[in-house]
């Protein structure tokens, strides 16, 4: 039963009337990004403590500190050539992309002296909020929609980088039958949405799972994410030369649709709470799905990407360099009871078995860079 209508009740509801059942891909995609009205296209702080959700980006400055100190060692297998650019695909207030750069500024000079970032959102507002937040970079600042990301007319050198954007990509769902496998589309009776399976509304989504060697159970469920070979190939496009950064929850394939996984991933957030049922508050509440990152490796393989890293967050940050910022705040003059409290917060960023540690991952591709060698491809500890 749905509850706090909004105005994108009725646009579901009159497109369904207009056009027949949808796809739960155009349903999220309406929810998450319609202009205005949208979970992402609306005002509103979504991350943090007066937010719905917390990120690995709210914990400690450390954690864009060690990507800062992983992009300095891009850089360096690139050649340290003298022009450098950052990319962020949906950077939200900026915080993260500030972490790298004060980073930058002030422990790789050489690095900063020739670098750019430039920040992909699909929500413009969020501009005057970066900008702020940048301040300090202001100079060295640009902007771009998706749709010019997209467009084929922006190229770069240097990183890409995102952290909880591929989650948040539109997925169709599918269930598996006894008359093979089928999606999940959303209709509407009496102002109630509805769901009802039916034929595939694209030989693309038989074709994903087979991509993966995945056969699901009779009556599993899972969500099937089109869109995230589509942006990868938008990035892999841009990409003249260096490498793209992944962060994101999710799992290789095998271990993401585990016959053990019968009802899927979709999630959905709302002041920190979970929430199972996408037709409560729409637009107002978050709706994701785990990322398959063994899809993005072999479409990435597939765009002439190679795949140079891949494995749980603790370990990417142990190996390139938390350790180290650790430390630098353990020989700080700071008191010792801030000390205790940033430790523990820290431990959220790299603590396994269930925590931000192991069930977010991290895939660092590259193009056109001979053998880089990375921070985290060190053995920990080594």
């Amino acid at each position: 039963m749905t509850t706090e209508i909004t105005p994108l009740n009725d646009i579901i509801t009159a497109r369904i009337a207009q056009q027949g059942r949808i796809t739960f891909a155009d349903f999220m995609a309406t929810c998450l990004y319609e202009p205005g009205l949208g979970y992402y296209t609306s005002p509103g702080r979504k991350v943090g403590a007066e937010g719905d959700f917390y990120t690995s980006i709210t914990v400690h400055a450390a954690f864009g500190r060690v990507i800062a100190r992983e992009i300095a060692q891009m850089w360096r297998s690139m050649g340290t050539p003298a022009d450098f650019t950052l990319v962020e695909c949906g950077a939200g207030n900026g915080r993260l992309a500030c972490d790298i750069m004060n980073y930058l500024a002030g422990r790789e000079a050489q690095l900063y002296g020739g670098l750019r970032l430039v920040l992909v959102e699909q929500e413009p507002s969020l501009e005057a909020a970066q900008r702020e937040m940048l301040a300090a970079h202001v100079g060295r600042l640009a902007w771009l929609s998706t749709d010019e990301f997209a467009s084929g007319n922006f190229t770069f050198s240097g990183c890409l980088y995102s952290n909880e954007l591929i989650d948040a990509l539109p997925v169709h769902r599918v269930v598996m039958t006894s008359d093979g496998l089928r999606e999940v589309y959303v209709t509407c009776t009496d102002g109630e949405f509805a769901e009802e399976a039916g034929e595939p509304s694209t030989p693309e989504l038989e074709a994903y799972l087979n991509r993966v060697a995945v056969k699901l159970h009779p009556g599993q469920q899972a969500e099937v994410n089109l869109n995230a070979p589509v942006w990868l190939a938008s990035a892999s496009n841009a990409l003249q030369r260096g490498f793209i950064l992944t962060i994101d929850y999710g799992y290789p394939a095998a271990e993401l649709y585990t016959p053990l996984r019968k009802l899927g991933t979709l999630l959905c957030y709302y002041r920190h709470q979970t929430e199972e049922n996408p037709y409560l508050r729409l637009g107002l509440q978050d709706i994701t799905a785990h990322v398959d990152f063994t899809t993005l490796m072999k479409c990435g393989e597939e765009l002439g990407l190679q795949n140079n890293w891949f494995g749980e967050q603790y370990r990417f940050l142990m190996s390139a360099g938390i350790i180290e910022e650790i430390e630098d705040i353990e020989r700080s003059a700071i008191a010792e009871e801030e000390k205790l409290r940033l430790r523990l917060a820290l431990k959220k960023l790299i603590l396994p078995d269930g925590g931000m540690g192991d069930t977010f991952k991290v895939l660092i591709q590259s193009k056109d860079v001979t053998t880089p060698r990375l921070l985290c491809q060190r053995r920990i500890g080594g």
